[in-house]
């Protein structure tokens, strides 16, 4: 019995998630409420105070659901830094455009995420997150840094500044083709999209400045 009620809790935690993704999308973080998510779900709202304390934790819980993947693959290219680093960075960008073009779910948590909520006070999940996402930034420094130590960009490249360029070039390219998914097909072209980024990254690397005298 106890095996029985442990599986129906998390059948209820999926499907609560999923009615937030759903009314998330709908009406936006701001103007959802949790009446509206348990509703959505056929639940009361009980159920939601079971398992999330508030909005912010149901938002968290459902944003971790859809990152889980491409944190568990940069978790494991960045276990092996003796890979080859521009490959490893192409397979990850390939993989987090693919991912998001070809799973709804995590196309529209990205959707939530960039269009319909506000990152205000009311959402602590924003600041909460920031540490979790400079780690995750860290990593992609630490594979193109990798790159500089194998002499797959020169040792003067500022690879600060190569990772923020990476993120940027990812993140502005998800965030305007969730504006309109319709302008072409993101699975297909990621891996010419990506390449392009690396050729340039490749040719013209940022270098460092040098000290002011």
């Amino acid at each position: 019995m106890a095996r029985k009620t442990k599986e129906e809790a998390l059948e209820t935690y999926a499907a609560l998630l999923d009615a937030a993704e759903e009314v998330f999308a709908s009406k936006g973080v701001t103007n959802t409420t949790l009446n509206d998510v348990a509703s959505a779900a056929g639940m009361t709202r009980g159920a939601i105070y079971w398992h999330f304390k508030d909005k912010n934790a149901l938002f968290q819980a459902m944003c971790d659901r859809a990152f889980l993947p491409m944190e568990s693959l940069l978790n494991e290219i960045s276990a092996a830094p003796d890979r080859d680093p521009i490959a490893a960075l192409r397979q990850l960008n390939i993989h987090f455009l693919r991912q998001v073009a070809s799973d709804l779910r995590q196309r529209k948590v990205f959707d939530i995420i960039m269009h319909r909520c506000e990152k205000n006070s009311d959402l602590p999940f924003f600041v909460d997150e920031r540490e979790k996402r400079d780690e995750c930034l860290a990593k992609v420094q630490g594979i193109i840094q990798n790159a500089v130590n194998q002499g797959q960009l020169p040792a003067q490249t500022d690879t600060w500044i190569a990772m923020q360029a990476n993120h940027g070039f990812l993140i502005g390219l998800l965030r305007e083709w969730l504006e309109d998914t319709r302008a072409y097909n993101m699975n297909e072209h990621a891996e010419a999209m990506v390449d392009m980024f690396l050729a340039g990254l490749i040719a013209r690397p940022p270098l460092k400045k040098p000290a002011a005298a």
